[in-house]
């Protein structure tokens, strides 16, 4: 278990250090978060509005702050070329995504084309009816991803590291929470856009605030 928890922070901690340089994107992330856990509380209420929100809020304002906001220049923090940390990502790069938010977004067309999808629903009658029906597909889109790229880390890597990653993407919103809440005052108050600090902090226990304002208290003579 204590293995399974190490390879868990391990993961979390390269993930931000290596994709989450930006405050803007860590405010997106923080936005994205917020409405994921939106997403699950309605998940136990209504599935079809659940996946109408984590699809349409809080997968673009994830996948924006990756694809328009992160540095993709040569990373000076952990000495790494994008395209390194590209190729080393456990989960989806930049490649996956664009074929995974592909699919998301032309599945609404096959839907249209066969209102039955394949025999799974009933021919909508109703605008409606086809949003839930699309929300449901995408409810199920997001589960096959997750469950998809799990099994192929347990063969990629091993069992334990495909659990860990799906632990991860999981409770990424509760930790995404935790790391990011203050994201949004270095943006807008500090017009802080880089992460000073990313190469600098350990994830446990670090108030990035408290620091910054440690900084920039005047120093005695």
């Amino acid at each position: 278990m204590s293995s399974f928890a190490e390879a868990l922070r391990v993961q979390r901690w390269d993930d931000h250090r290596y994709y989450h340089h930006s405050r803007i994107n860590q405010s997106l992330h923080l936005v994205s978060a917020l409405s994921f856990l939106f997403s699950y509380v309605m998940l136990l209420k209504d599935p079809a509005i659940a996946a109408l929100t984590g699809w349409l809020v809080s997968m673009t304002t994830r996948q924006a702050g990756h694809f328009f906001f992160e540095p993709k220049t040569y990373d000076h923090y952990n000495k790494a070329t994008h395209e390194h940390k590209e190729e080393i990502k456990i989960g989806y790069n930049l490649q996956r995504k664009v074929v995974l938010m592909s699919i998301w977004a032309l599945s609404p067309v096959v839907l249209y084309i066969d209102p039955t999808l394949f025999g799974l629903f009933e021919p909508h009658t109703t605008v409606m009816e086809f949003i839930r029906h699309t929300a449901i597909m995408w409810l199920a889109l997001g589960a096959g991803g997750l469950i998809f790229r799990t099994v192929h880390l347990f063969f990629l890597y091993d069992v334990q590291t495909g659990l860990v990653w799906a632990t991860k993407i999981l409770t990424d919103p509760f930790n995404d929470v935790k790391w990011y809440h203050k994201a949004p005052y270095y943006l807008f108050v500090k017009g802080q856009l880089i992460d000073p600090h990313t190469d600098e902090q350990e994830e446990e226990g670090h108030d990035w605030f408290e620091e910054e304002e440690r900084e920039e208290a005047p120093r005695a003579s």
